[in-house]
């Protein structure tokens, strides 16, 4: 495993982090959480990410048990904000009294007095954007979080609170990136990066269309996200999935002939940029946690990486626009 730092922070974060959105919040049985999280010991990842909102607070309830058994001072621990926590149309969102409220949840889940990063999971325009920055500057003042972060703002947004706060205020942001989602690395990596801060992209294997699982004219293995109608359903929204199967059949070939399988290829194409501080991964099966953080460290060539794009080349590549759930505008007071 290599390690980068975090931001303008004083964290340093492994290259492959460990991710629990559809797999830690009900999605596998919990002794298949516990082994996973053990293999990312094992692997060297030291950074674990989750959100109160996975499972409505089933992820970190379900690391906070194992991580406590484990050096608080080991593992850096990232969580957010902002999700819907109830039917209850104010258990959601970026206000003060939402934020106050879900540190302190998040922690008792945790079984731990902080987090190492505290993340506002989207932009929230229905509150003014300065009572959103005060009251994750007050998770900090408090010491229930060492830094912050954000997911899927736009860069009008990021520029906007940094204007309000200082470049001092968010250590991280964390976009959807992968090689068939490449906006991000326009606009918001060059925002972030000349503000010191760092990207912890999500979905780097595109929702697992670049594991190869997928092959042109057949249909979805049972049991896999394009095979589940309602998570099928939201690929088909973000993807050209004909396009991008046929892309990744392409890939195949530049894969084998690096000496790589497509996974640890896909996650190496992120990491080439030096604005990553690390990319998530989820795992159903300790066996997956080893293969992905294999691919720390692993350096692609220009003619590996030239033959990539000439592969994606015909791969629609969508304008910047945040993950669904997400606002555009900004509130001010």
């Amino acid at each position: 495993m290599r390690y980068r730092q975090l931001g303008d922070s004083d964290l340093q974060v492994s290259e492959i982090s460990l991710g629990s959105w559809l797999t830690y919040s009900g999605g596998i049985e919990a002794e298949q959480t516990r082994a996973c999280t053990e293999a990312a010991f094992d692997a060297g990842i030291t950074l674990f990410d989750t959100a109160d909102v996975y499972g409505q607070g089933a992820a970190e309830t379900a690391w906070g048990e194992i991580l406590s058994k484990h050096d608080r001072d080991s593992y850096v621990l990232a969580t957010k904000v902002w999700g819907p926590m109830s039917d209850d149309p104010s258990d959601r969102g970026l206000s003060a009294a939402h934020i106050e409220q879900e540190i302190d949840a998040s922690l008792k889940r945790l079984q731990v007095d902080h987090v190492d990063l505290y993340q506002a999971h989207r932009f929230d325009s229905s509150v003014p954007i300065e009572e959103t920055i005060e009251a994750l500057q007050k998770t900090v003042q408090q010491g229930k979080a060492r830094y912050l972060g954000f997911s899927e703002w736009t860069p009008e947004q990021i520029e906007t609170a940094i204007e309000i706060a200082g470049k001092d205020l968010f250590v991280s942001s964390q976009p959807q990136y992968s090689m068939l989602w490449q906006a991000p690395q326009n606009r918001v990596f060059e925002v972030c990066a000349a503000h010191g801060i760092s990207q912890i992209v999500w979905s780097p294997l595109a929702q697992g269309l670049l594991t190869g699982k997928y092959r042109p004219g057949q249909q979805a293995p049972d049991g896999s996200r394009l095979a589940d109608p309602e998570m099928g359903g939201s690929m088909q929204s973000l993807f050209d999935i004909d396009a991008a199967v046929e892309a990744v059949e392409r890939l195949r070939p530049i894969a084998d002939g690096a000496g790589l399988d497509l996974t640890t290829m896909a996650l190496a194409w992120v990491l080439r940029r030096t604005e990553l501080a690390s990319a998530i991964v989820g795992a159903t099966r300790p066996e997956q946690v080893h293969a992905n953080a294999a691919a720390a460290g692993v350096e692609l060539s220009e003619d590996i990486l030239a033959a990539i794009d000439q592969a994606l080349g015909d791969v629609p590549q969508r304008e910047y626009t945040p993950a669904p759930g997400a606002t555009t505008g900004i509130t001010r007071r």
